[in-house]
């Protein structure tokens, strides 16, 4: 249980940095106004997001609760039942993982909407969030990590 205080306070951290930058976003910029931050490279604006990535299933809130909730207990059954082989830094970046989402989760079921602010100039791009970064940054190195370096991990799956 000890190690696993680390990952909560990972995920708490998370969590409070997406809260507070998307409460800031709501209390000074005005719904679709592009505020420059780096011309030519980011933007920052207020997009009320009714879906997913791309908006994605927009008003299916009840879907990405249930995705979540399957989520939640997947990784406690995990880690309380029937620990996978997987490695700190993997560890690491599935709570990077689970932080983005409960941060997003929290605007669903609090807004009905999940916050958005970070807008790309330089390439066209969804505008997305914090948590979006830790999920998209997390689920890329997780990936990477898990199929050029843990061949222990696919080996153990093969039995």
């Amino acid at each position: 249980m000890k190690k696993l205080v680390k990952y909560i306070l990972l995920i708490a951290g998370i969590v409070l940095a997406d809260q507070i930058t998307k409460l800031l976003v709501v209390q000074h910029i005005q719904e679709n106004t592009l505020i420059p931050f780096m011309p030519g490279v980011i933007s920052f604006t207020y997009v009320k997001n009714t879906g997913g990535a791309w908006s994605m299933f927009s008003g299916q809130q009840w879907l990405f609760a249930l995705v979540f909730v399957v989520l939640t207990g997947l990784l406690l059954w995990e880690y309380f039942k029937k620990p996978l082989p997987f490695t700190t830094l993997e560890r690491w970046l599935i709570a990077a993982i689970y932080g983005g989402g409960l941060g997003n989760m929290i605007d669903r079921v609090r807004l009905g909407y999940v916050v958005d602010m970070i807008h790309t100039d330089f390439i066209t791009f969804p505008v997305f969030n914090v948590a979006d970064c830790f999920i998209s940054c997390g689920c890329i190195a997780l990936l990477i990590h898990l199929i050029f370096f843990n061949k222990g991990f696919w080996k153990e799956h093969k039995k």
